[in-house]
């Protein structure tokens, strides 16, 4: 079923266009990712469609009776009742039919409404009537719905008022009474904002079950892919589908424009070649009547246009002045936390030059607080922080609490480093996407993705050895992050970091340290090493735990080996996956470089160069003999 259609949509702010001819369609059950840089017009889309911005062209077609739920940026809820009471209001229509079942059992139950026999059989078919439909519209389980949604979004104690909270439990509470709502159509832009790792991995799974349509605003790649199922993309004002998860939306995306630049390169050659014949011979009486003909056909030719390709990202890396010891920090026995009351305690970890250390665990766990402790912003509270030698360390605050001058863009880098001139400071500044009067903004009006990229500006050129790094995701869109990932990847100092982007962690850490209330435990590799090493200590739990219950018999040592054998072949059967996933990858790689080079051996300039010909055939043997080995690998694996 159709439950929204958008077609030809414009919007304007002033006499700027900012979105033009927006087609979009949901139905039942879609899940729909709306992609883009910052600033396209996503979240502008989504208002209009939740019906809380004017649009000046199109039209949106919604059915009657078709309901939309929307949750805005940053959205607080803000209430005087306690988060149960709060959550209760959702449902006041289903406590209002529980309230009038209950007069009725009265009712019921009066001895003159016993006697009167017409009276009771009309409250006795009142009651059935109103108790079918408490019951079909969940009128017994909503509680629970309750229950189990405060609970998947962290909240443990229901009777706290909702005035008391932090800003971002404020934002996790709104999404939670959306979610209780149960639109037909729910727009969320930015849910995974204020979400720690664990209730992410429970968004996802409860939006993958929700009955109705969903569509999304997110910067988060991993929660894109799990969810969504068609992408959206919102570029220079205009809209293009894409069917699958965000990872093949970026494949279909690369594949569609080396498609497009192919077709206009060799509509340009073709176009070159008409213009030739008819130069050479329109003034040629024995041919100037096929000249006049290829004429024809060019003034008749449809010309493509140059696909523009991606929009400008920002450039950047990360350097450094002089490199640290081997030994880069130590924490013993440390705890954190903010006056005097501890956060966190018995934290320990090392760090070596070199590496990328990832900083889990839930919110309120004290991982920025870790950091602002480690770079001496707050003392520790117990334990011990030894540094190494020749450290110079740099910070990036998840909050960018520092950019709040009001400094134009230009001056607040120029400022700190004023050897530098005015060409070389708007160079990096373009770097990051600020050129023209942008560097004239002042600092405290720019928006959070700018100050973002600030901030990193900022970092860059301290070009610190150690980079301490709180939420650095947060604000960028999917195109920043995946430069500022390069950037982290390719830095030869050592990275100590917070993130809840679990893409990013993977891309980023070689190391995981895992931030609980009993302490600290590192596990050494990226963030899927780290889920997998969580899923063996759990499965061995459970093992311990029932034989607690049990009496040691020789049939437990029996039941120990088994599941030692059933988790080593667990191991073995998820590294067989990865690596046929990998080869997988590889095959259509070696497929693609075949397919490519065998076009090129067609094209006239290269078939008419032996060399370049005897080039090519190489690589592509060279490529088949891989190919070849790959295949029979991966029918092995397969099998």
């Amino acid at each position: 079923m159709i439950l929204l259609q958008v077609n030809q949509l414009a919007k304007y702010y002033g006499a700027d266009l900012i979105l033009s001819n927006i087609k979009l369609e949901l139905q039942t059950r879609d899940r729909v990712a709306l992609v883009g840089r910052n600033g396209a017009g996503k979240s502008t889309l989504l208002k209009i469609i939740a019906g809380h911005l004017s649009h000046d062209g199109g039209e949106i077609i919604k059915p009657k009776g078709v309901s939309i739920g929307y949750l805005a940026q940053n959205t607080g809820l803000e209430s005087n009742l306690s988060i149960w009471d709060e959550m209760l209001t959702v449902f006041e229509s289903l406590r209002s039919m529980e309230k009038s079942l209950r007069q009725l059992e009265v009712s019921m139950s009066d001895p003159d409404a016993m006697e009167d026999s017409t009276r009771y059989d009309r409250i006795l078919k009142e009651y059935d009537e109103l108790q079918v439909r408490f019951k079909e519209q969940g009128g017994y389980q909503y509680e629970a719905d309750i229950r189990s949604i405060l609970h998947g979004l962290n909240f443990h104690n229901n009777s706290l008022m909702i005035s008391s909270l932090s800003g971002g439990q404020k934002t996790r509470l709104a999404l939670g009474k959306l979610l209780l709502t149960k639109p037909d159509i729910l727009i969320l832009d930015e849910p995974t904002n204020h979400l720690d790792i664990d209730t992410l991995t429970w968004l996802e799974q409860y939006l993958q079950g929700y009955d109705g349509a969903i569509l999304i605003v997110s910067h988060d790649r991993y929660f894109l892919d799990k969810v969504v199922t068609q992408v959206y993309e919102v570029s220079r004002k205009q809209i293009q589908k894409f069917i699958g998860n965000y990872s093949a939306y970026l494949d279909q995306k690369a594949a569609n424009y080396e498609r497009d630049i192919k077709l206009y390169e060799k509509q340009q050659q073709e176009v070159a070649n008409l213009q030739d014949f008819i130069q050479r011979n329109l003034a040629r009486a024995s041919t100037t009547k096929r000249a006049q003909s290829r004429r024809k056909k060019l003034e008749k030719m449809d010309l493509l246009d140059r696909p523009l390709g991606d929009e400008k990202s920002a450039t950047f890396s990360f350097e450094i002045e002089k490199q640290t010891g081997n030994d880069v920090l130590t924490v013993d026995s440390l705890a954190v936390g903010y006056d005097g009351q501890k956060v966190s305690e018995n934290i320990n970890m090392r760090a070596f030059r070199g590496e990328s250390i990832a900083l889990v665990g839930p919110n309120g766990i004290g991982k920025s607080t870790l950091l602002k402790t480690i770079i001496k912003k707050l003392p520790a509270l117990a334990g011990t922080i030894q540094y190494g030698a020749n450290l110079a360390i740099g910070y990036y605050d998840q909050e960018q609490a520092e950019l709040t001058s009001n400094k134009r863009v230009l001056n607040e880098l120029w400022d700190e480093w004023p050897l530098k001139n005015e060409k070389e400071i708007r160079t990096v500044l373009g770097n990051f996407l600020f050129s023209g009067d942008d560097v004239l903004k002042i600092v405290s009006t720019l928006s959070g993705g700018e100050k973002a990229r600030l901030a990193l500006a900022k970092l860059m050129l301290e070009k610190a050895n150690v980079l301490i790094l709180d939420e650095p995701t947060n604000h960028l869109d999917l195109d920043s992050k995946e430069v500022l990932e390069n950037a982290l990847v390719d830095y030869p100092g050592t990275i100590i970091f917070v993130s809840h982007d679990r893409y990013f962690i993977n891309r980023i850490a070689t190391k995981v340290l895992e931030l609980s209330s009993n302490g600290s435990k590192e596990y050494l590799g990226d963030y899927d090493y780290y889920l997998e090493k969580k899923l063996e200590e759990e499965e061995l739990r459970a093992l311990e735990s029932t034989n607690a219950i049990k009496k040691q018999t020789p049939s437990d040592v029996q039941e120990r080996t088994s599941y030692h054998q059933d988790k080593e072949s667990k191991k073995l059967e998820r590294q067989r996956k990865r690596k046929l996933e990998e080869i997988e990858l590889r095959i259509e790689e070696l497929e693609a470089l075949i397919q490519d080079n065998d076009e090129k051996l067609c094209e006239p300039e290269i078939f008419q160069d032996h060399e370049k010909v005897l080039e090519i055939n190489l690589k592509n043997e060279k490529a088949k003999s891989e190919l070849e080995q790959l295949m029979e690998e991966w029918a092995e694996l397969a099998e």
